[in-house]
């Protein structure tokens, strides 16, 4: 996916000519602290809440004002991480999207982001969610989803989640069945290490101990 596939207009852009008091009104109307400055196609710059809160005339334009921001902003055709990664590197409520031009597009607001990483991550759907622990020299996706597959189930979303100055790593799985019982412990078998599992239709009872116990009387 890319910028422009997640850029909506309903909030509109303000001008240099704005006061101050309209743009806070803006920000309040739809809960961000921050709106670009654009000059009919043209974008001028990144307003937030921080460049007005020592203004005392709130009649004052934004024009005059002086921005923190430095032209933050993603082309139409980035891909969705870049946009992600500006969202949490300046701390943004909102990203302005341009054109190869530089023209002004529209805008991407957290809100947007959000719903986006709701629908990756298939958090409407029901299912189990099992969190393996792995060395990422060991990291096959392809092996994990063998191992869902093996019980007629199949992998909706996953995500890996990497630790500074380590060699672990963890990996998510959303699965569409609620009861991951044998699924654990086909992955326990495999000597996965299971840190969690969510939405398990026996809470009460231990995957490795049920393992452990299966193990035991196979072996009789």
């Amino acid at each position: 996916m890319v910028a422009i596939e997640l850029m909506a207009n309903a909030i509109p852009p303000v001008h240099t000519s704005d006061p101050i008091q309209k743009v806070y009104d803006r920000m309040v109307e739809f809960r961000v602290r921050h709106l670009p400055i654009v000059n009919e196609e043209q974008f001028l710059g990144l307003i937030s809440e921080d460049d007005m809160v020592n203004e005392s005339d709130n009649q004052v334009p934004v024009g005059a004002l002086a921005l923190s921001l430095v032209n933050p902003y993603v082309l139409e055709d980035q891909h969705i991480y870049d946009v992600i990664r500006l969202f949490y590197e300046r701390q943004l409520t909102i990203v302005p999207v341009l054109d190869a031009k530089h023209n002004y597009l529209g805008m991407i607001s957290i809100n947007a982001i959000t719903e986006y990483f709701a629908k990756i991550t298939a958090v409407s759907q029901p299912g189990g969610i099992i969190v393996l622990e792995i060395n990422n020299k060991n990291n096959s996706l392809a092996h994990m989803s063998q191992i869902v597959e093996s019980d007629n189930a199949q992998v909706l979303s996953s995500y890996v989640q990497t630790f500074p100055d380590s060699t672990r790593m963890e990996v998510t799985l959303k699965i569409n069945k609620q009861d991951i019982s044998t699924i654990v412990a086909t992955f326990l078998r495999y000597e996965y290490d299971i840190k969690a599992t969510f939405n398990h239709t026996d809470n009460n009872d231990n995957a490795r101990d049920r393992y452990d116990s299966l193990m035991n009387y196979l072996n009789l």
